[in-house]
């Protein structure tokens, strides 16, 4: 079995050497790609590309919750998630990473829960990112220096198009940090199914429209990826650090959100 999964991101399509690629089949349709399994200190980790090997998929058409299931279907428990992100404020700079702890939801229409009926079933998000895989992803950010915050609010938008500039300055205004485009919904499915998540945010960009930065052109694809490929093997360096770091014990309320969530 494999407890920890890995998602890639813009420009981030393997990082295990002699991998055993996997096909799962989810009742939610295929995932992204298949999982290629591997190991890292002696622990078996999968790893997925969220938008395909090719970059396929882009953001609002993921298949997130078969992304998710074929993960859990592998055994996976704990889920690392780097992805490209913007700045929203000049003091998170392009080449930052931040270990976001709050998100905002702007996205519509996407398949964001398992939970159909005919149980109704309401999961908390007053804490959607796993405290325990926080602690540890910024600590290894430390020990390999890299500049990070502890802590910090993504809004995520549903793409494709970038931000206009007043939507920017309007998210700017609110204290949120970082501007994506994936993390809604993949931390909440996982915490729906009982998986620890932690979202690890790469700054390619400052987002357009910061007042304080005139100077800053608008964000472009070319940009994000150019800056997100230069990173690689920053992230590549940062899990190999956080993975050894993954006590056997999930300390956090993860692994137990459904026990007070269901009605009936």
């Amino acid at each position: 079995m494999v407890e920890i999964g890995v998602f890639g991101g813009s420009g981030f399509y393997s990082f295990l050497d002699n991998v055993e690629e996997i096909k799962v089949e989810t009742p939610y349709g295929a995932p992204a790609a298949k999982l290629a399994i591997g190991e890292i200190s002696g622990k078996k980790v999968a790893f997925l590309p969220r938008h395909g090997l090719n970059h396929e998929y882009p953001p609002h058409m993921i298949n997130y919750r078969a992304n998710i299931f074929a993960m859990k279907e592998v055994g996976v428990k704990r889920i690392i998630a780097p992805n490209a992100c913007g700045s929203l404020s000049p003091e998170v700079k392009p080449g930052d990473f931040v270990i976001c702890d709050q998100f905002v939801d702007r996205t519509y229409g996407r398949k964001d829960t398992f939970y159909d009926g005919p149980i109704p079933t309401h999961i908390s998000s007053a804490e959607p990112y796993c405290p325990q895989l926080r602690k540890i992803a910024f600590e290894a950010c430390q020990e390999v220096g890299i500049n990070a915050k502890s802590e910090g609010t993504v809004v995520v938008i549903q793409g494709p198009r970038f931000s206009t500039k007043a939507e920017s300055r309007w998210f700017a205004t609110q204290g949120w940090e970082v501007i994506n485009m994936t993390q809604y919904p993949e931390v909440v499915l996982a915490r729906e199914l009982e998986m620890c998540y932690v979202n690890i945010a790469l700054i390619t960009d400052y987002d357009a429209g910061l007042e304080d930065m005139p100077e800053v052109e608008p964000v472009t694809a070319d940009e994000v990826y150019r800056v997100f490929c230069e990173n690689n093997e920053k992230i590549k360096d940062l899990l190999m650090h956080i993975v050894p770091k993954i006590p056997e014990k999930r300390d956090c309320e993860c692994a137990t959100a459904l026990e007070n969530a269901r009605l009936g």
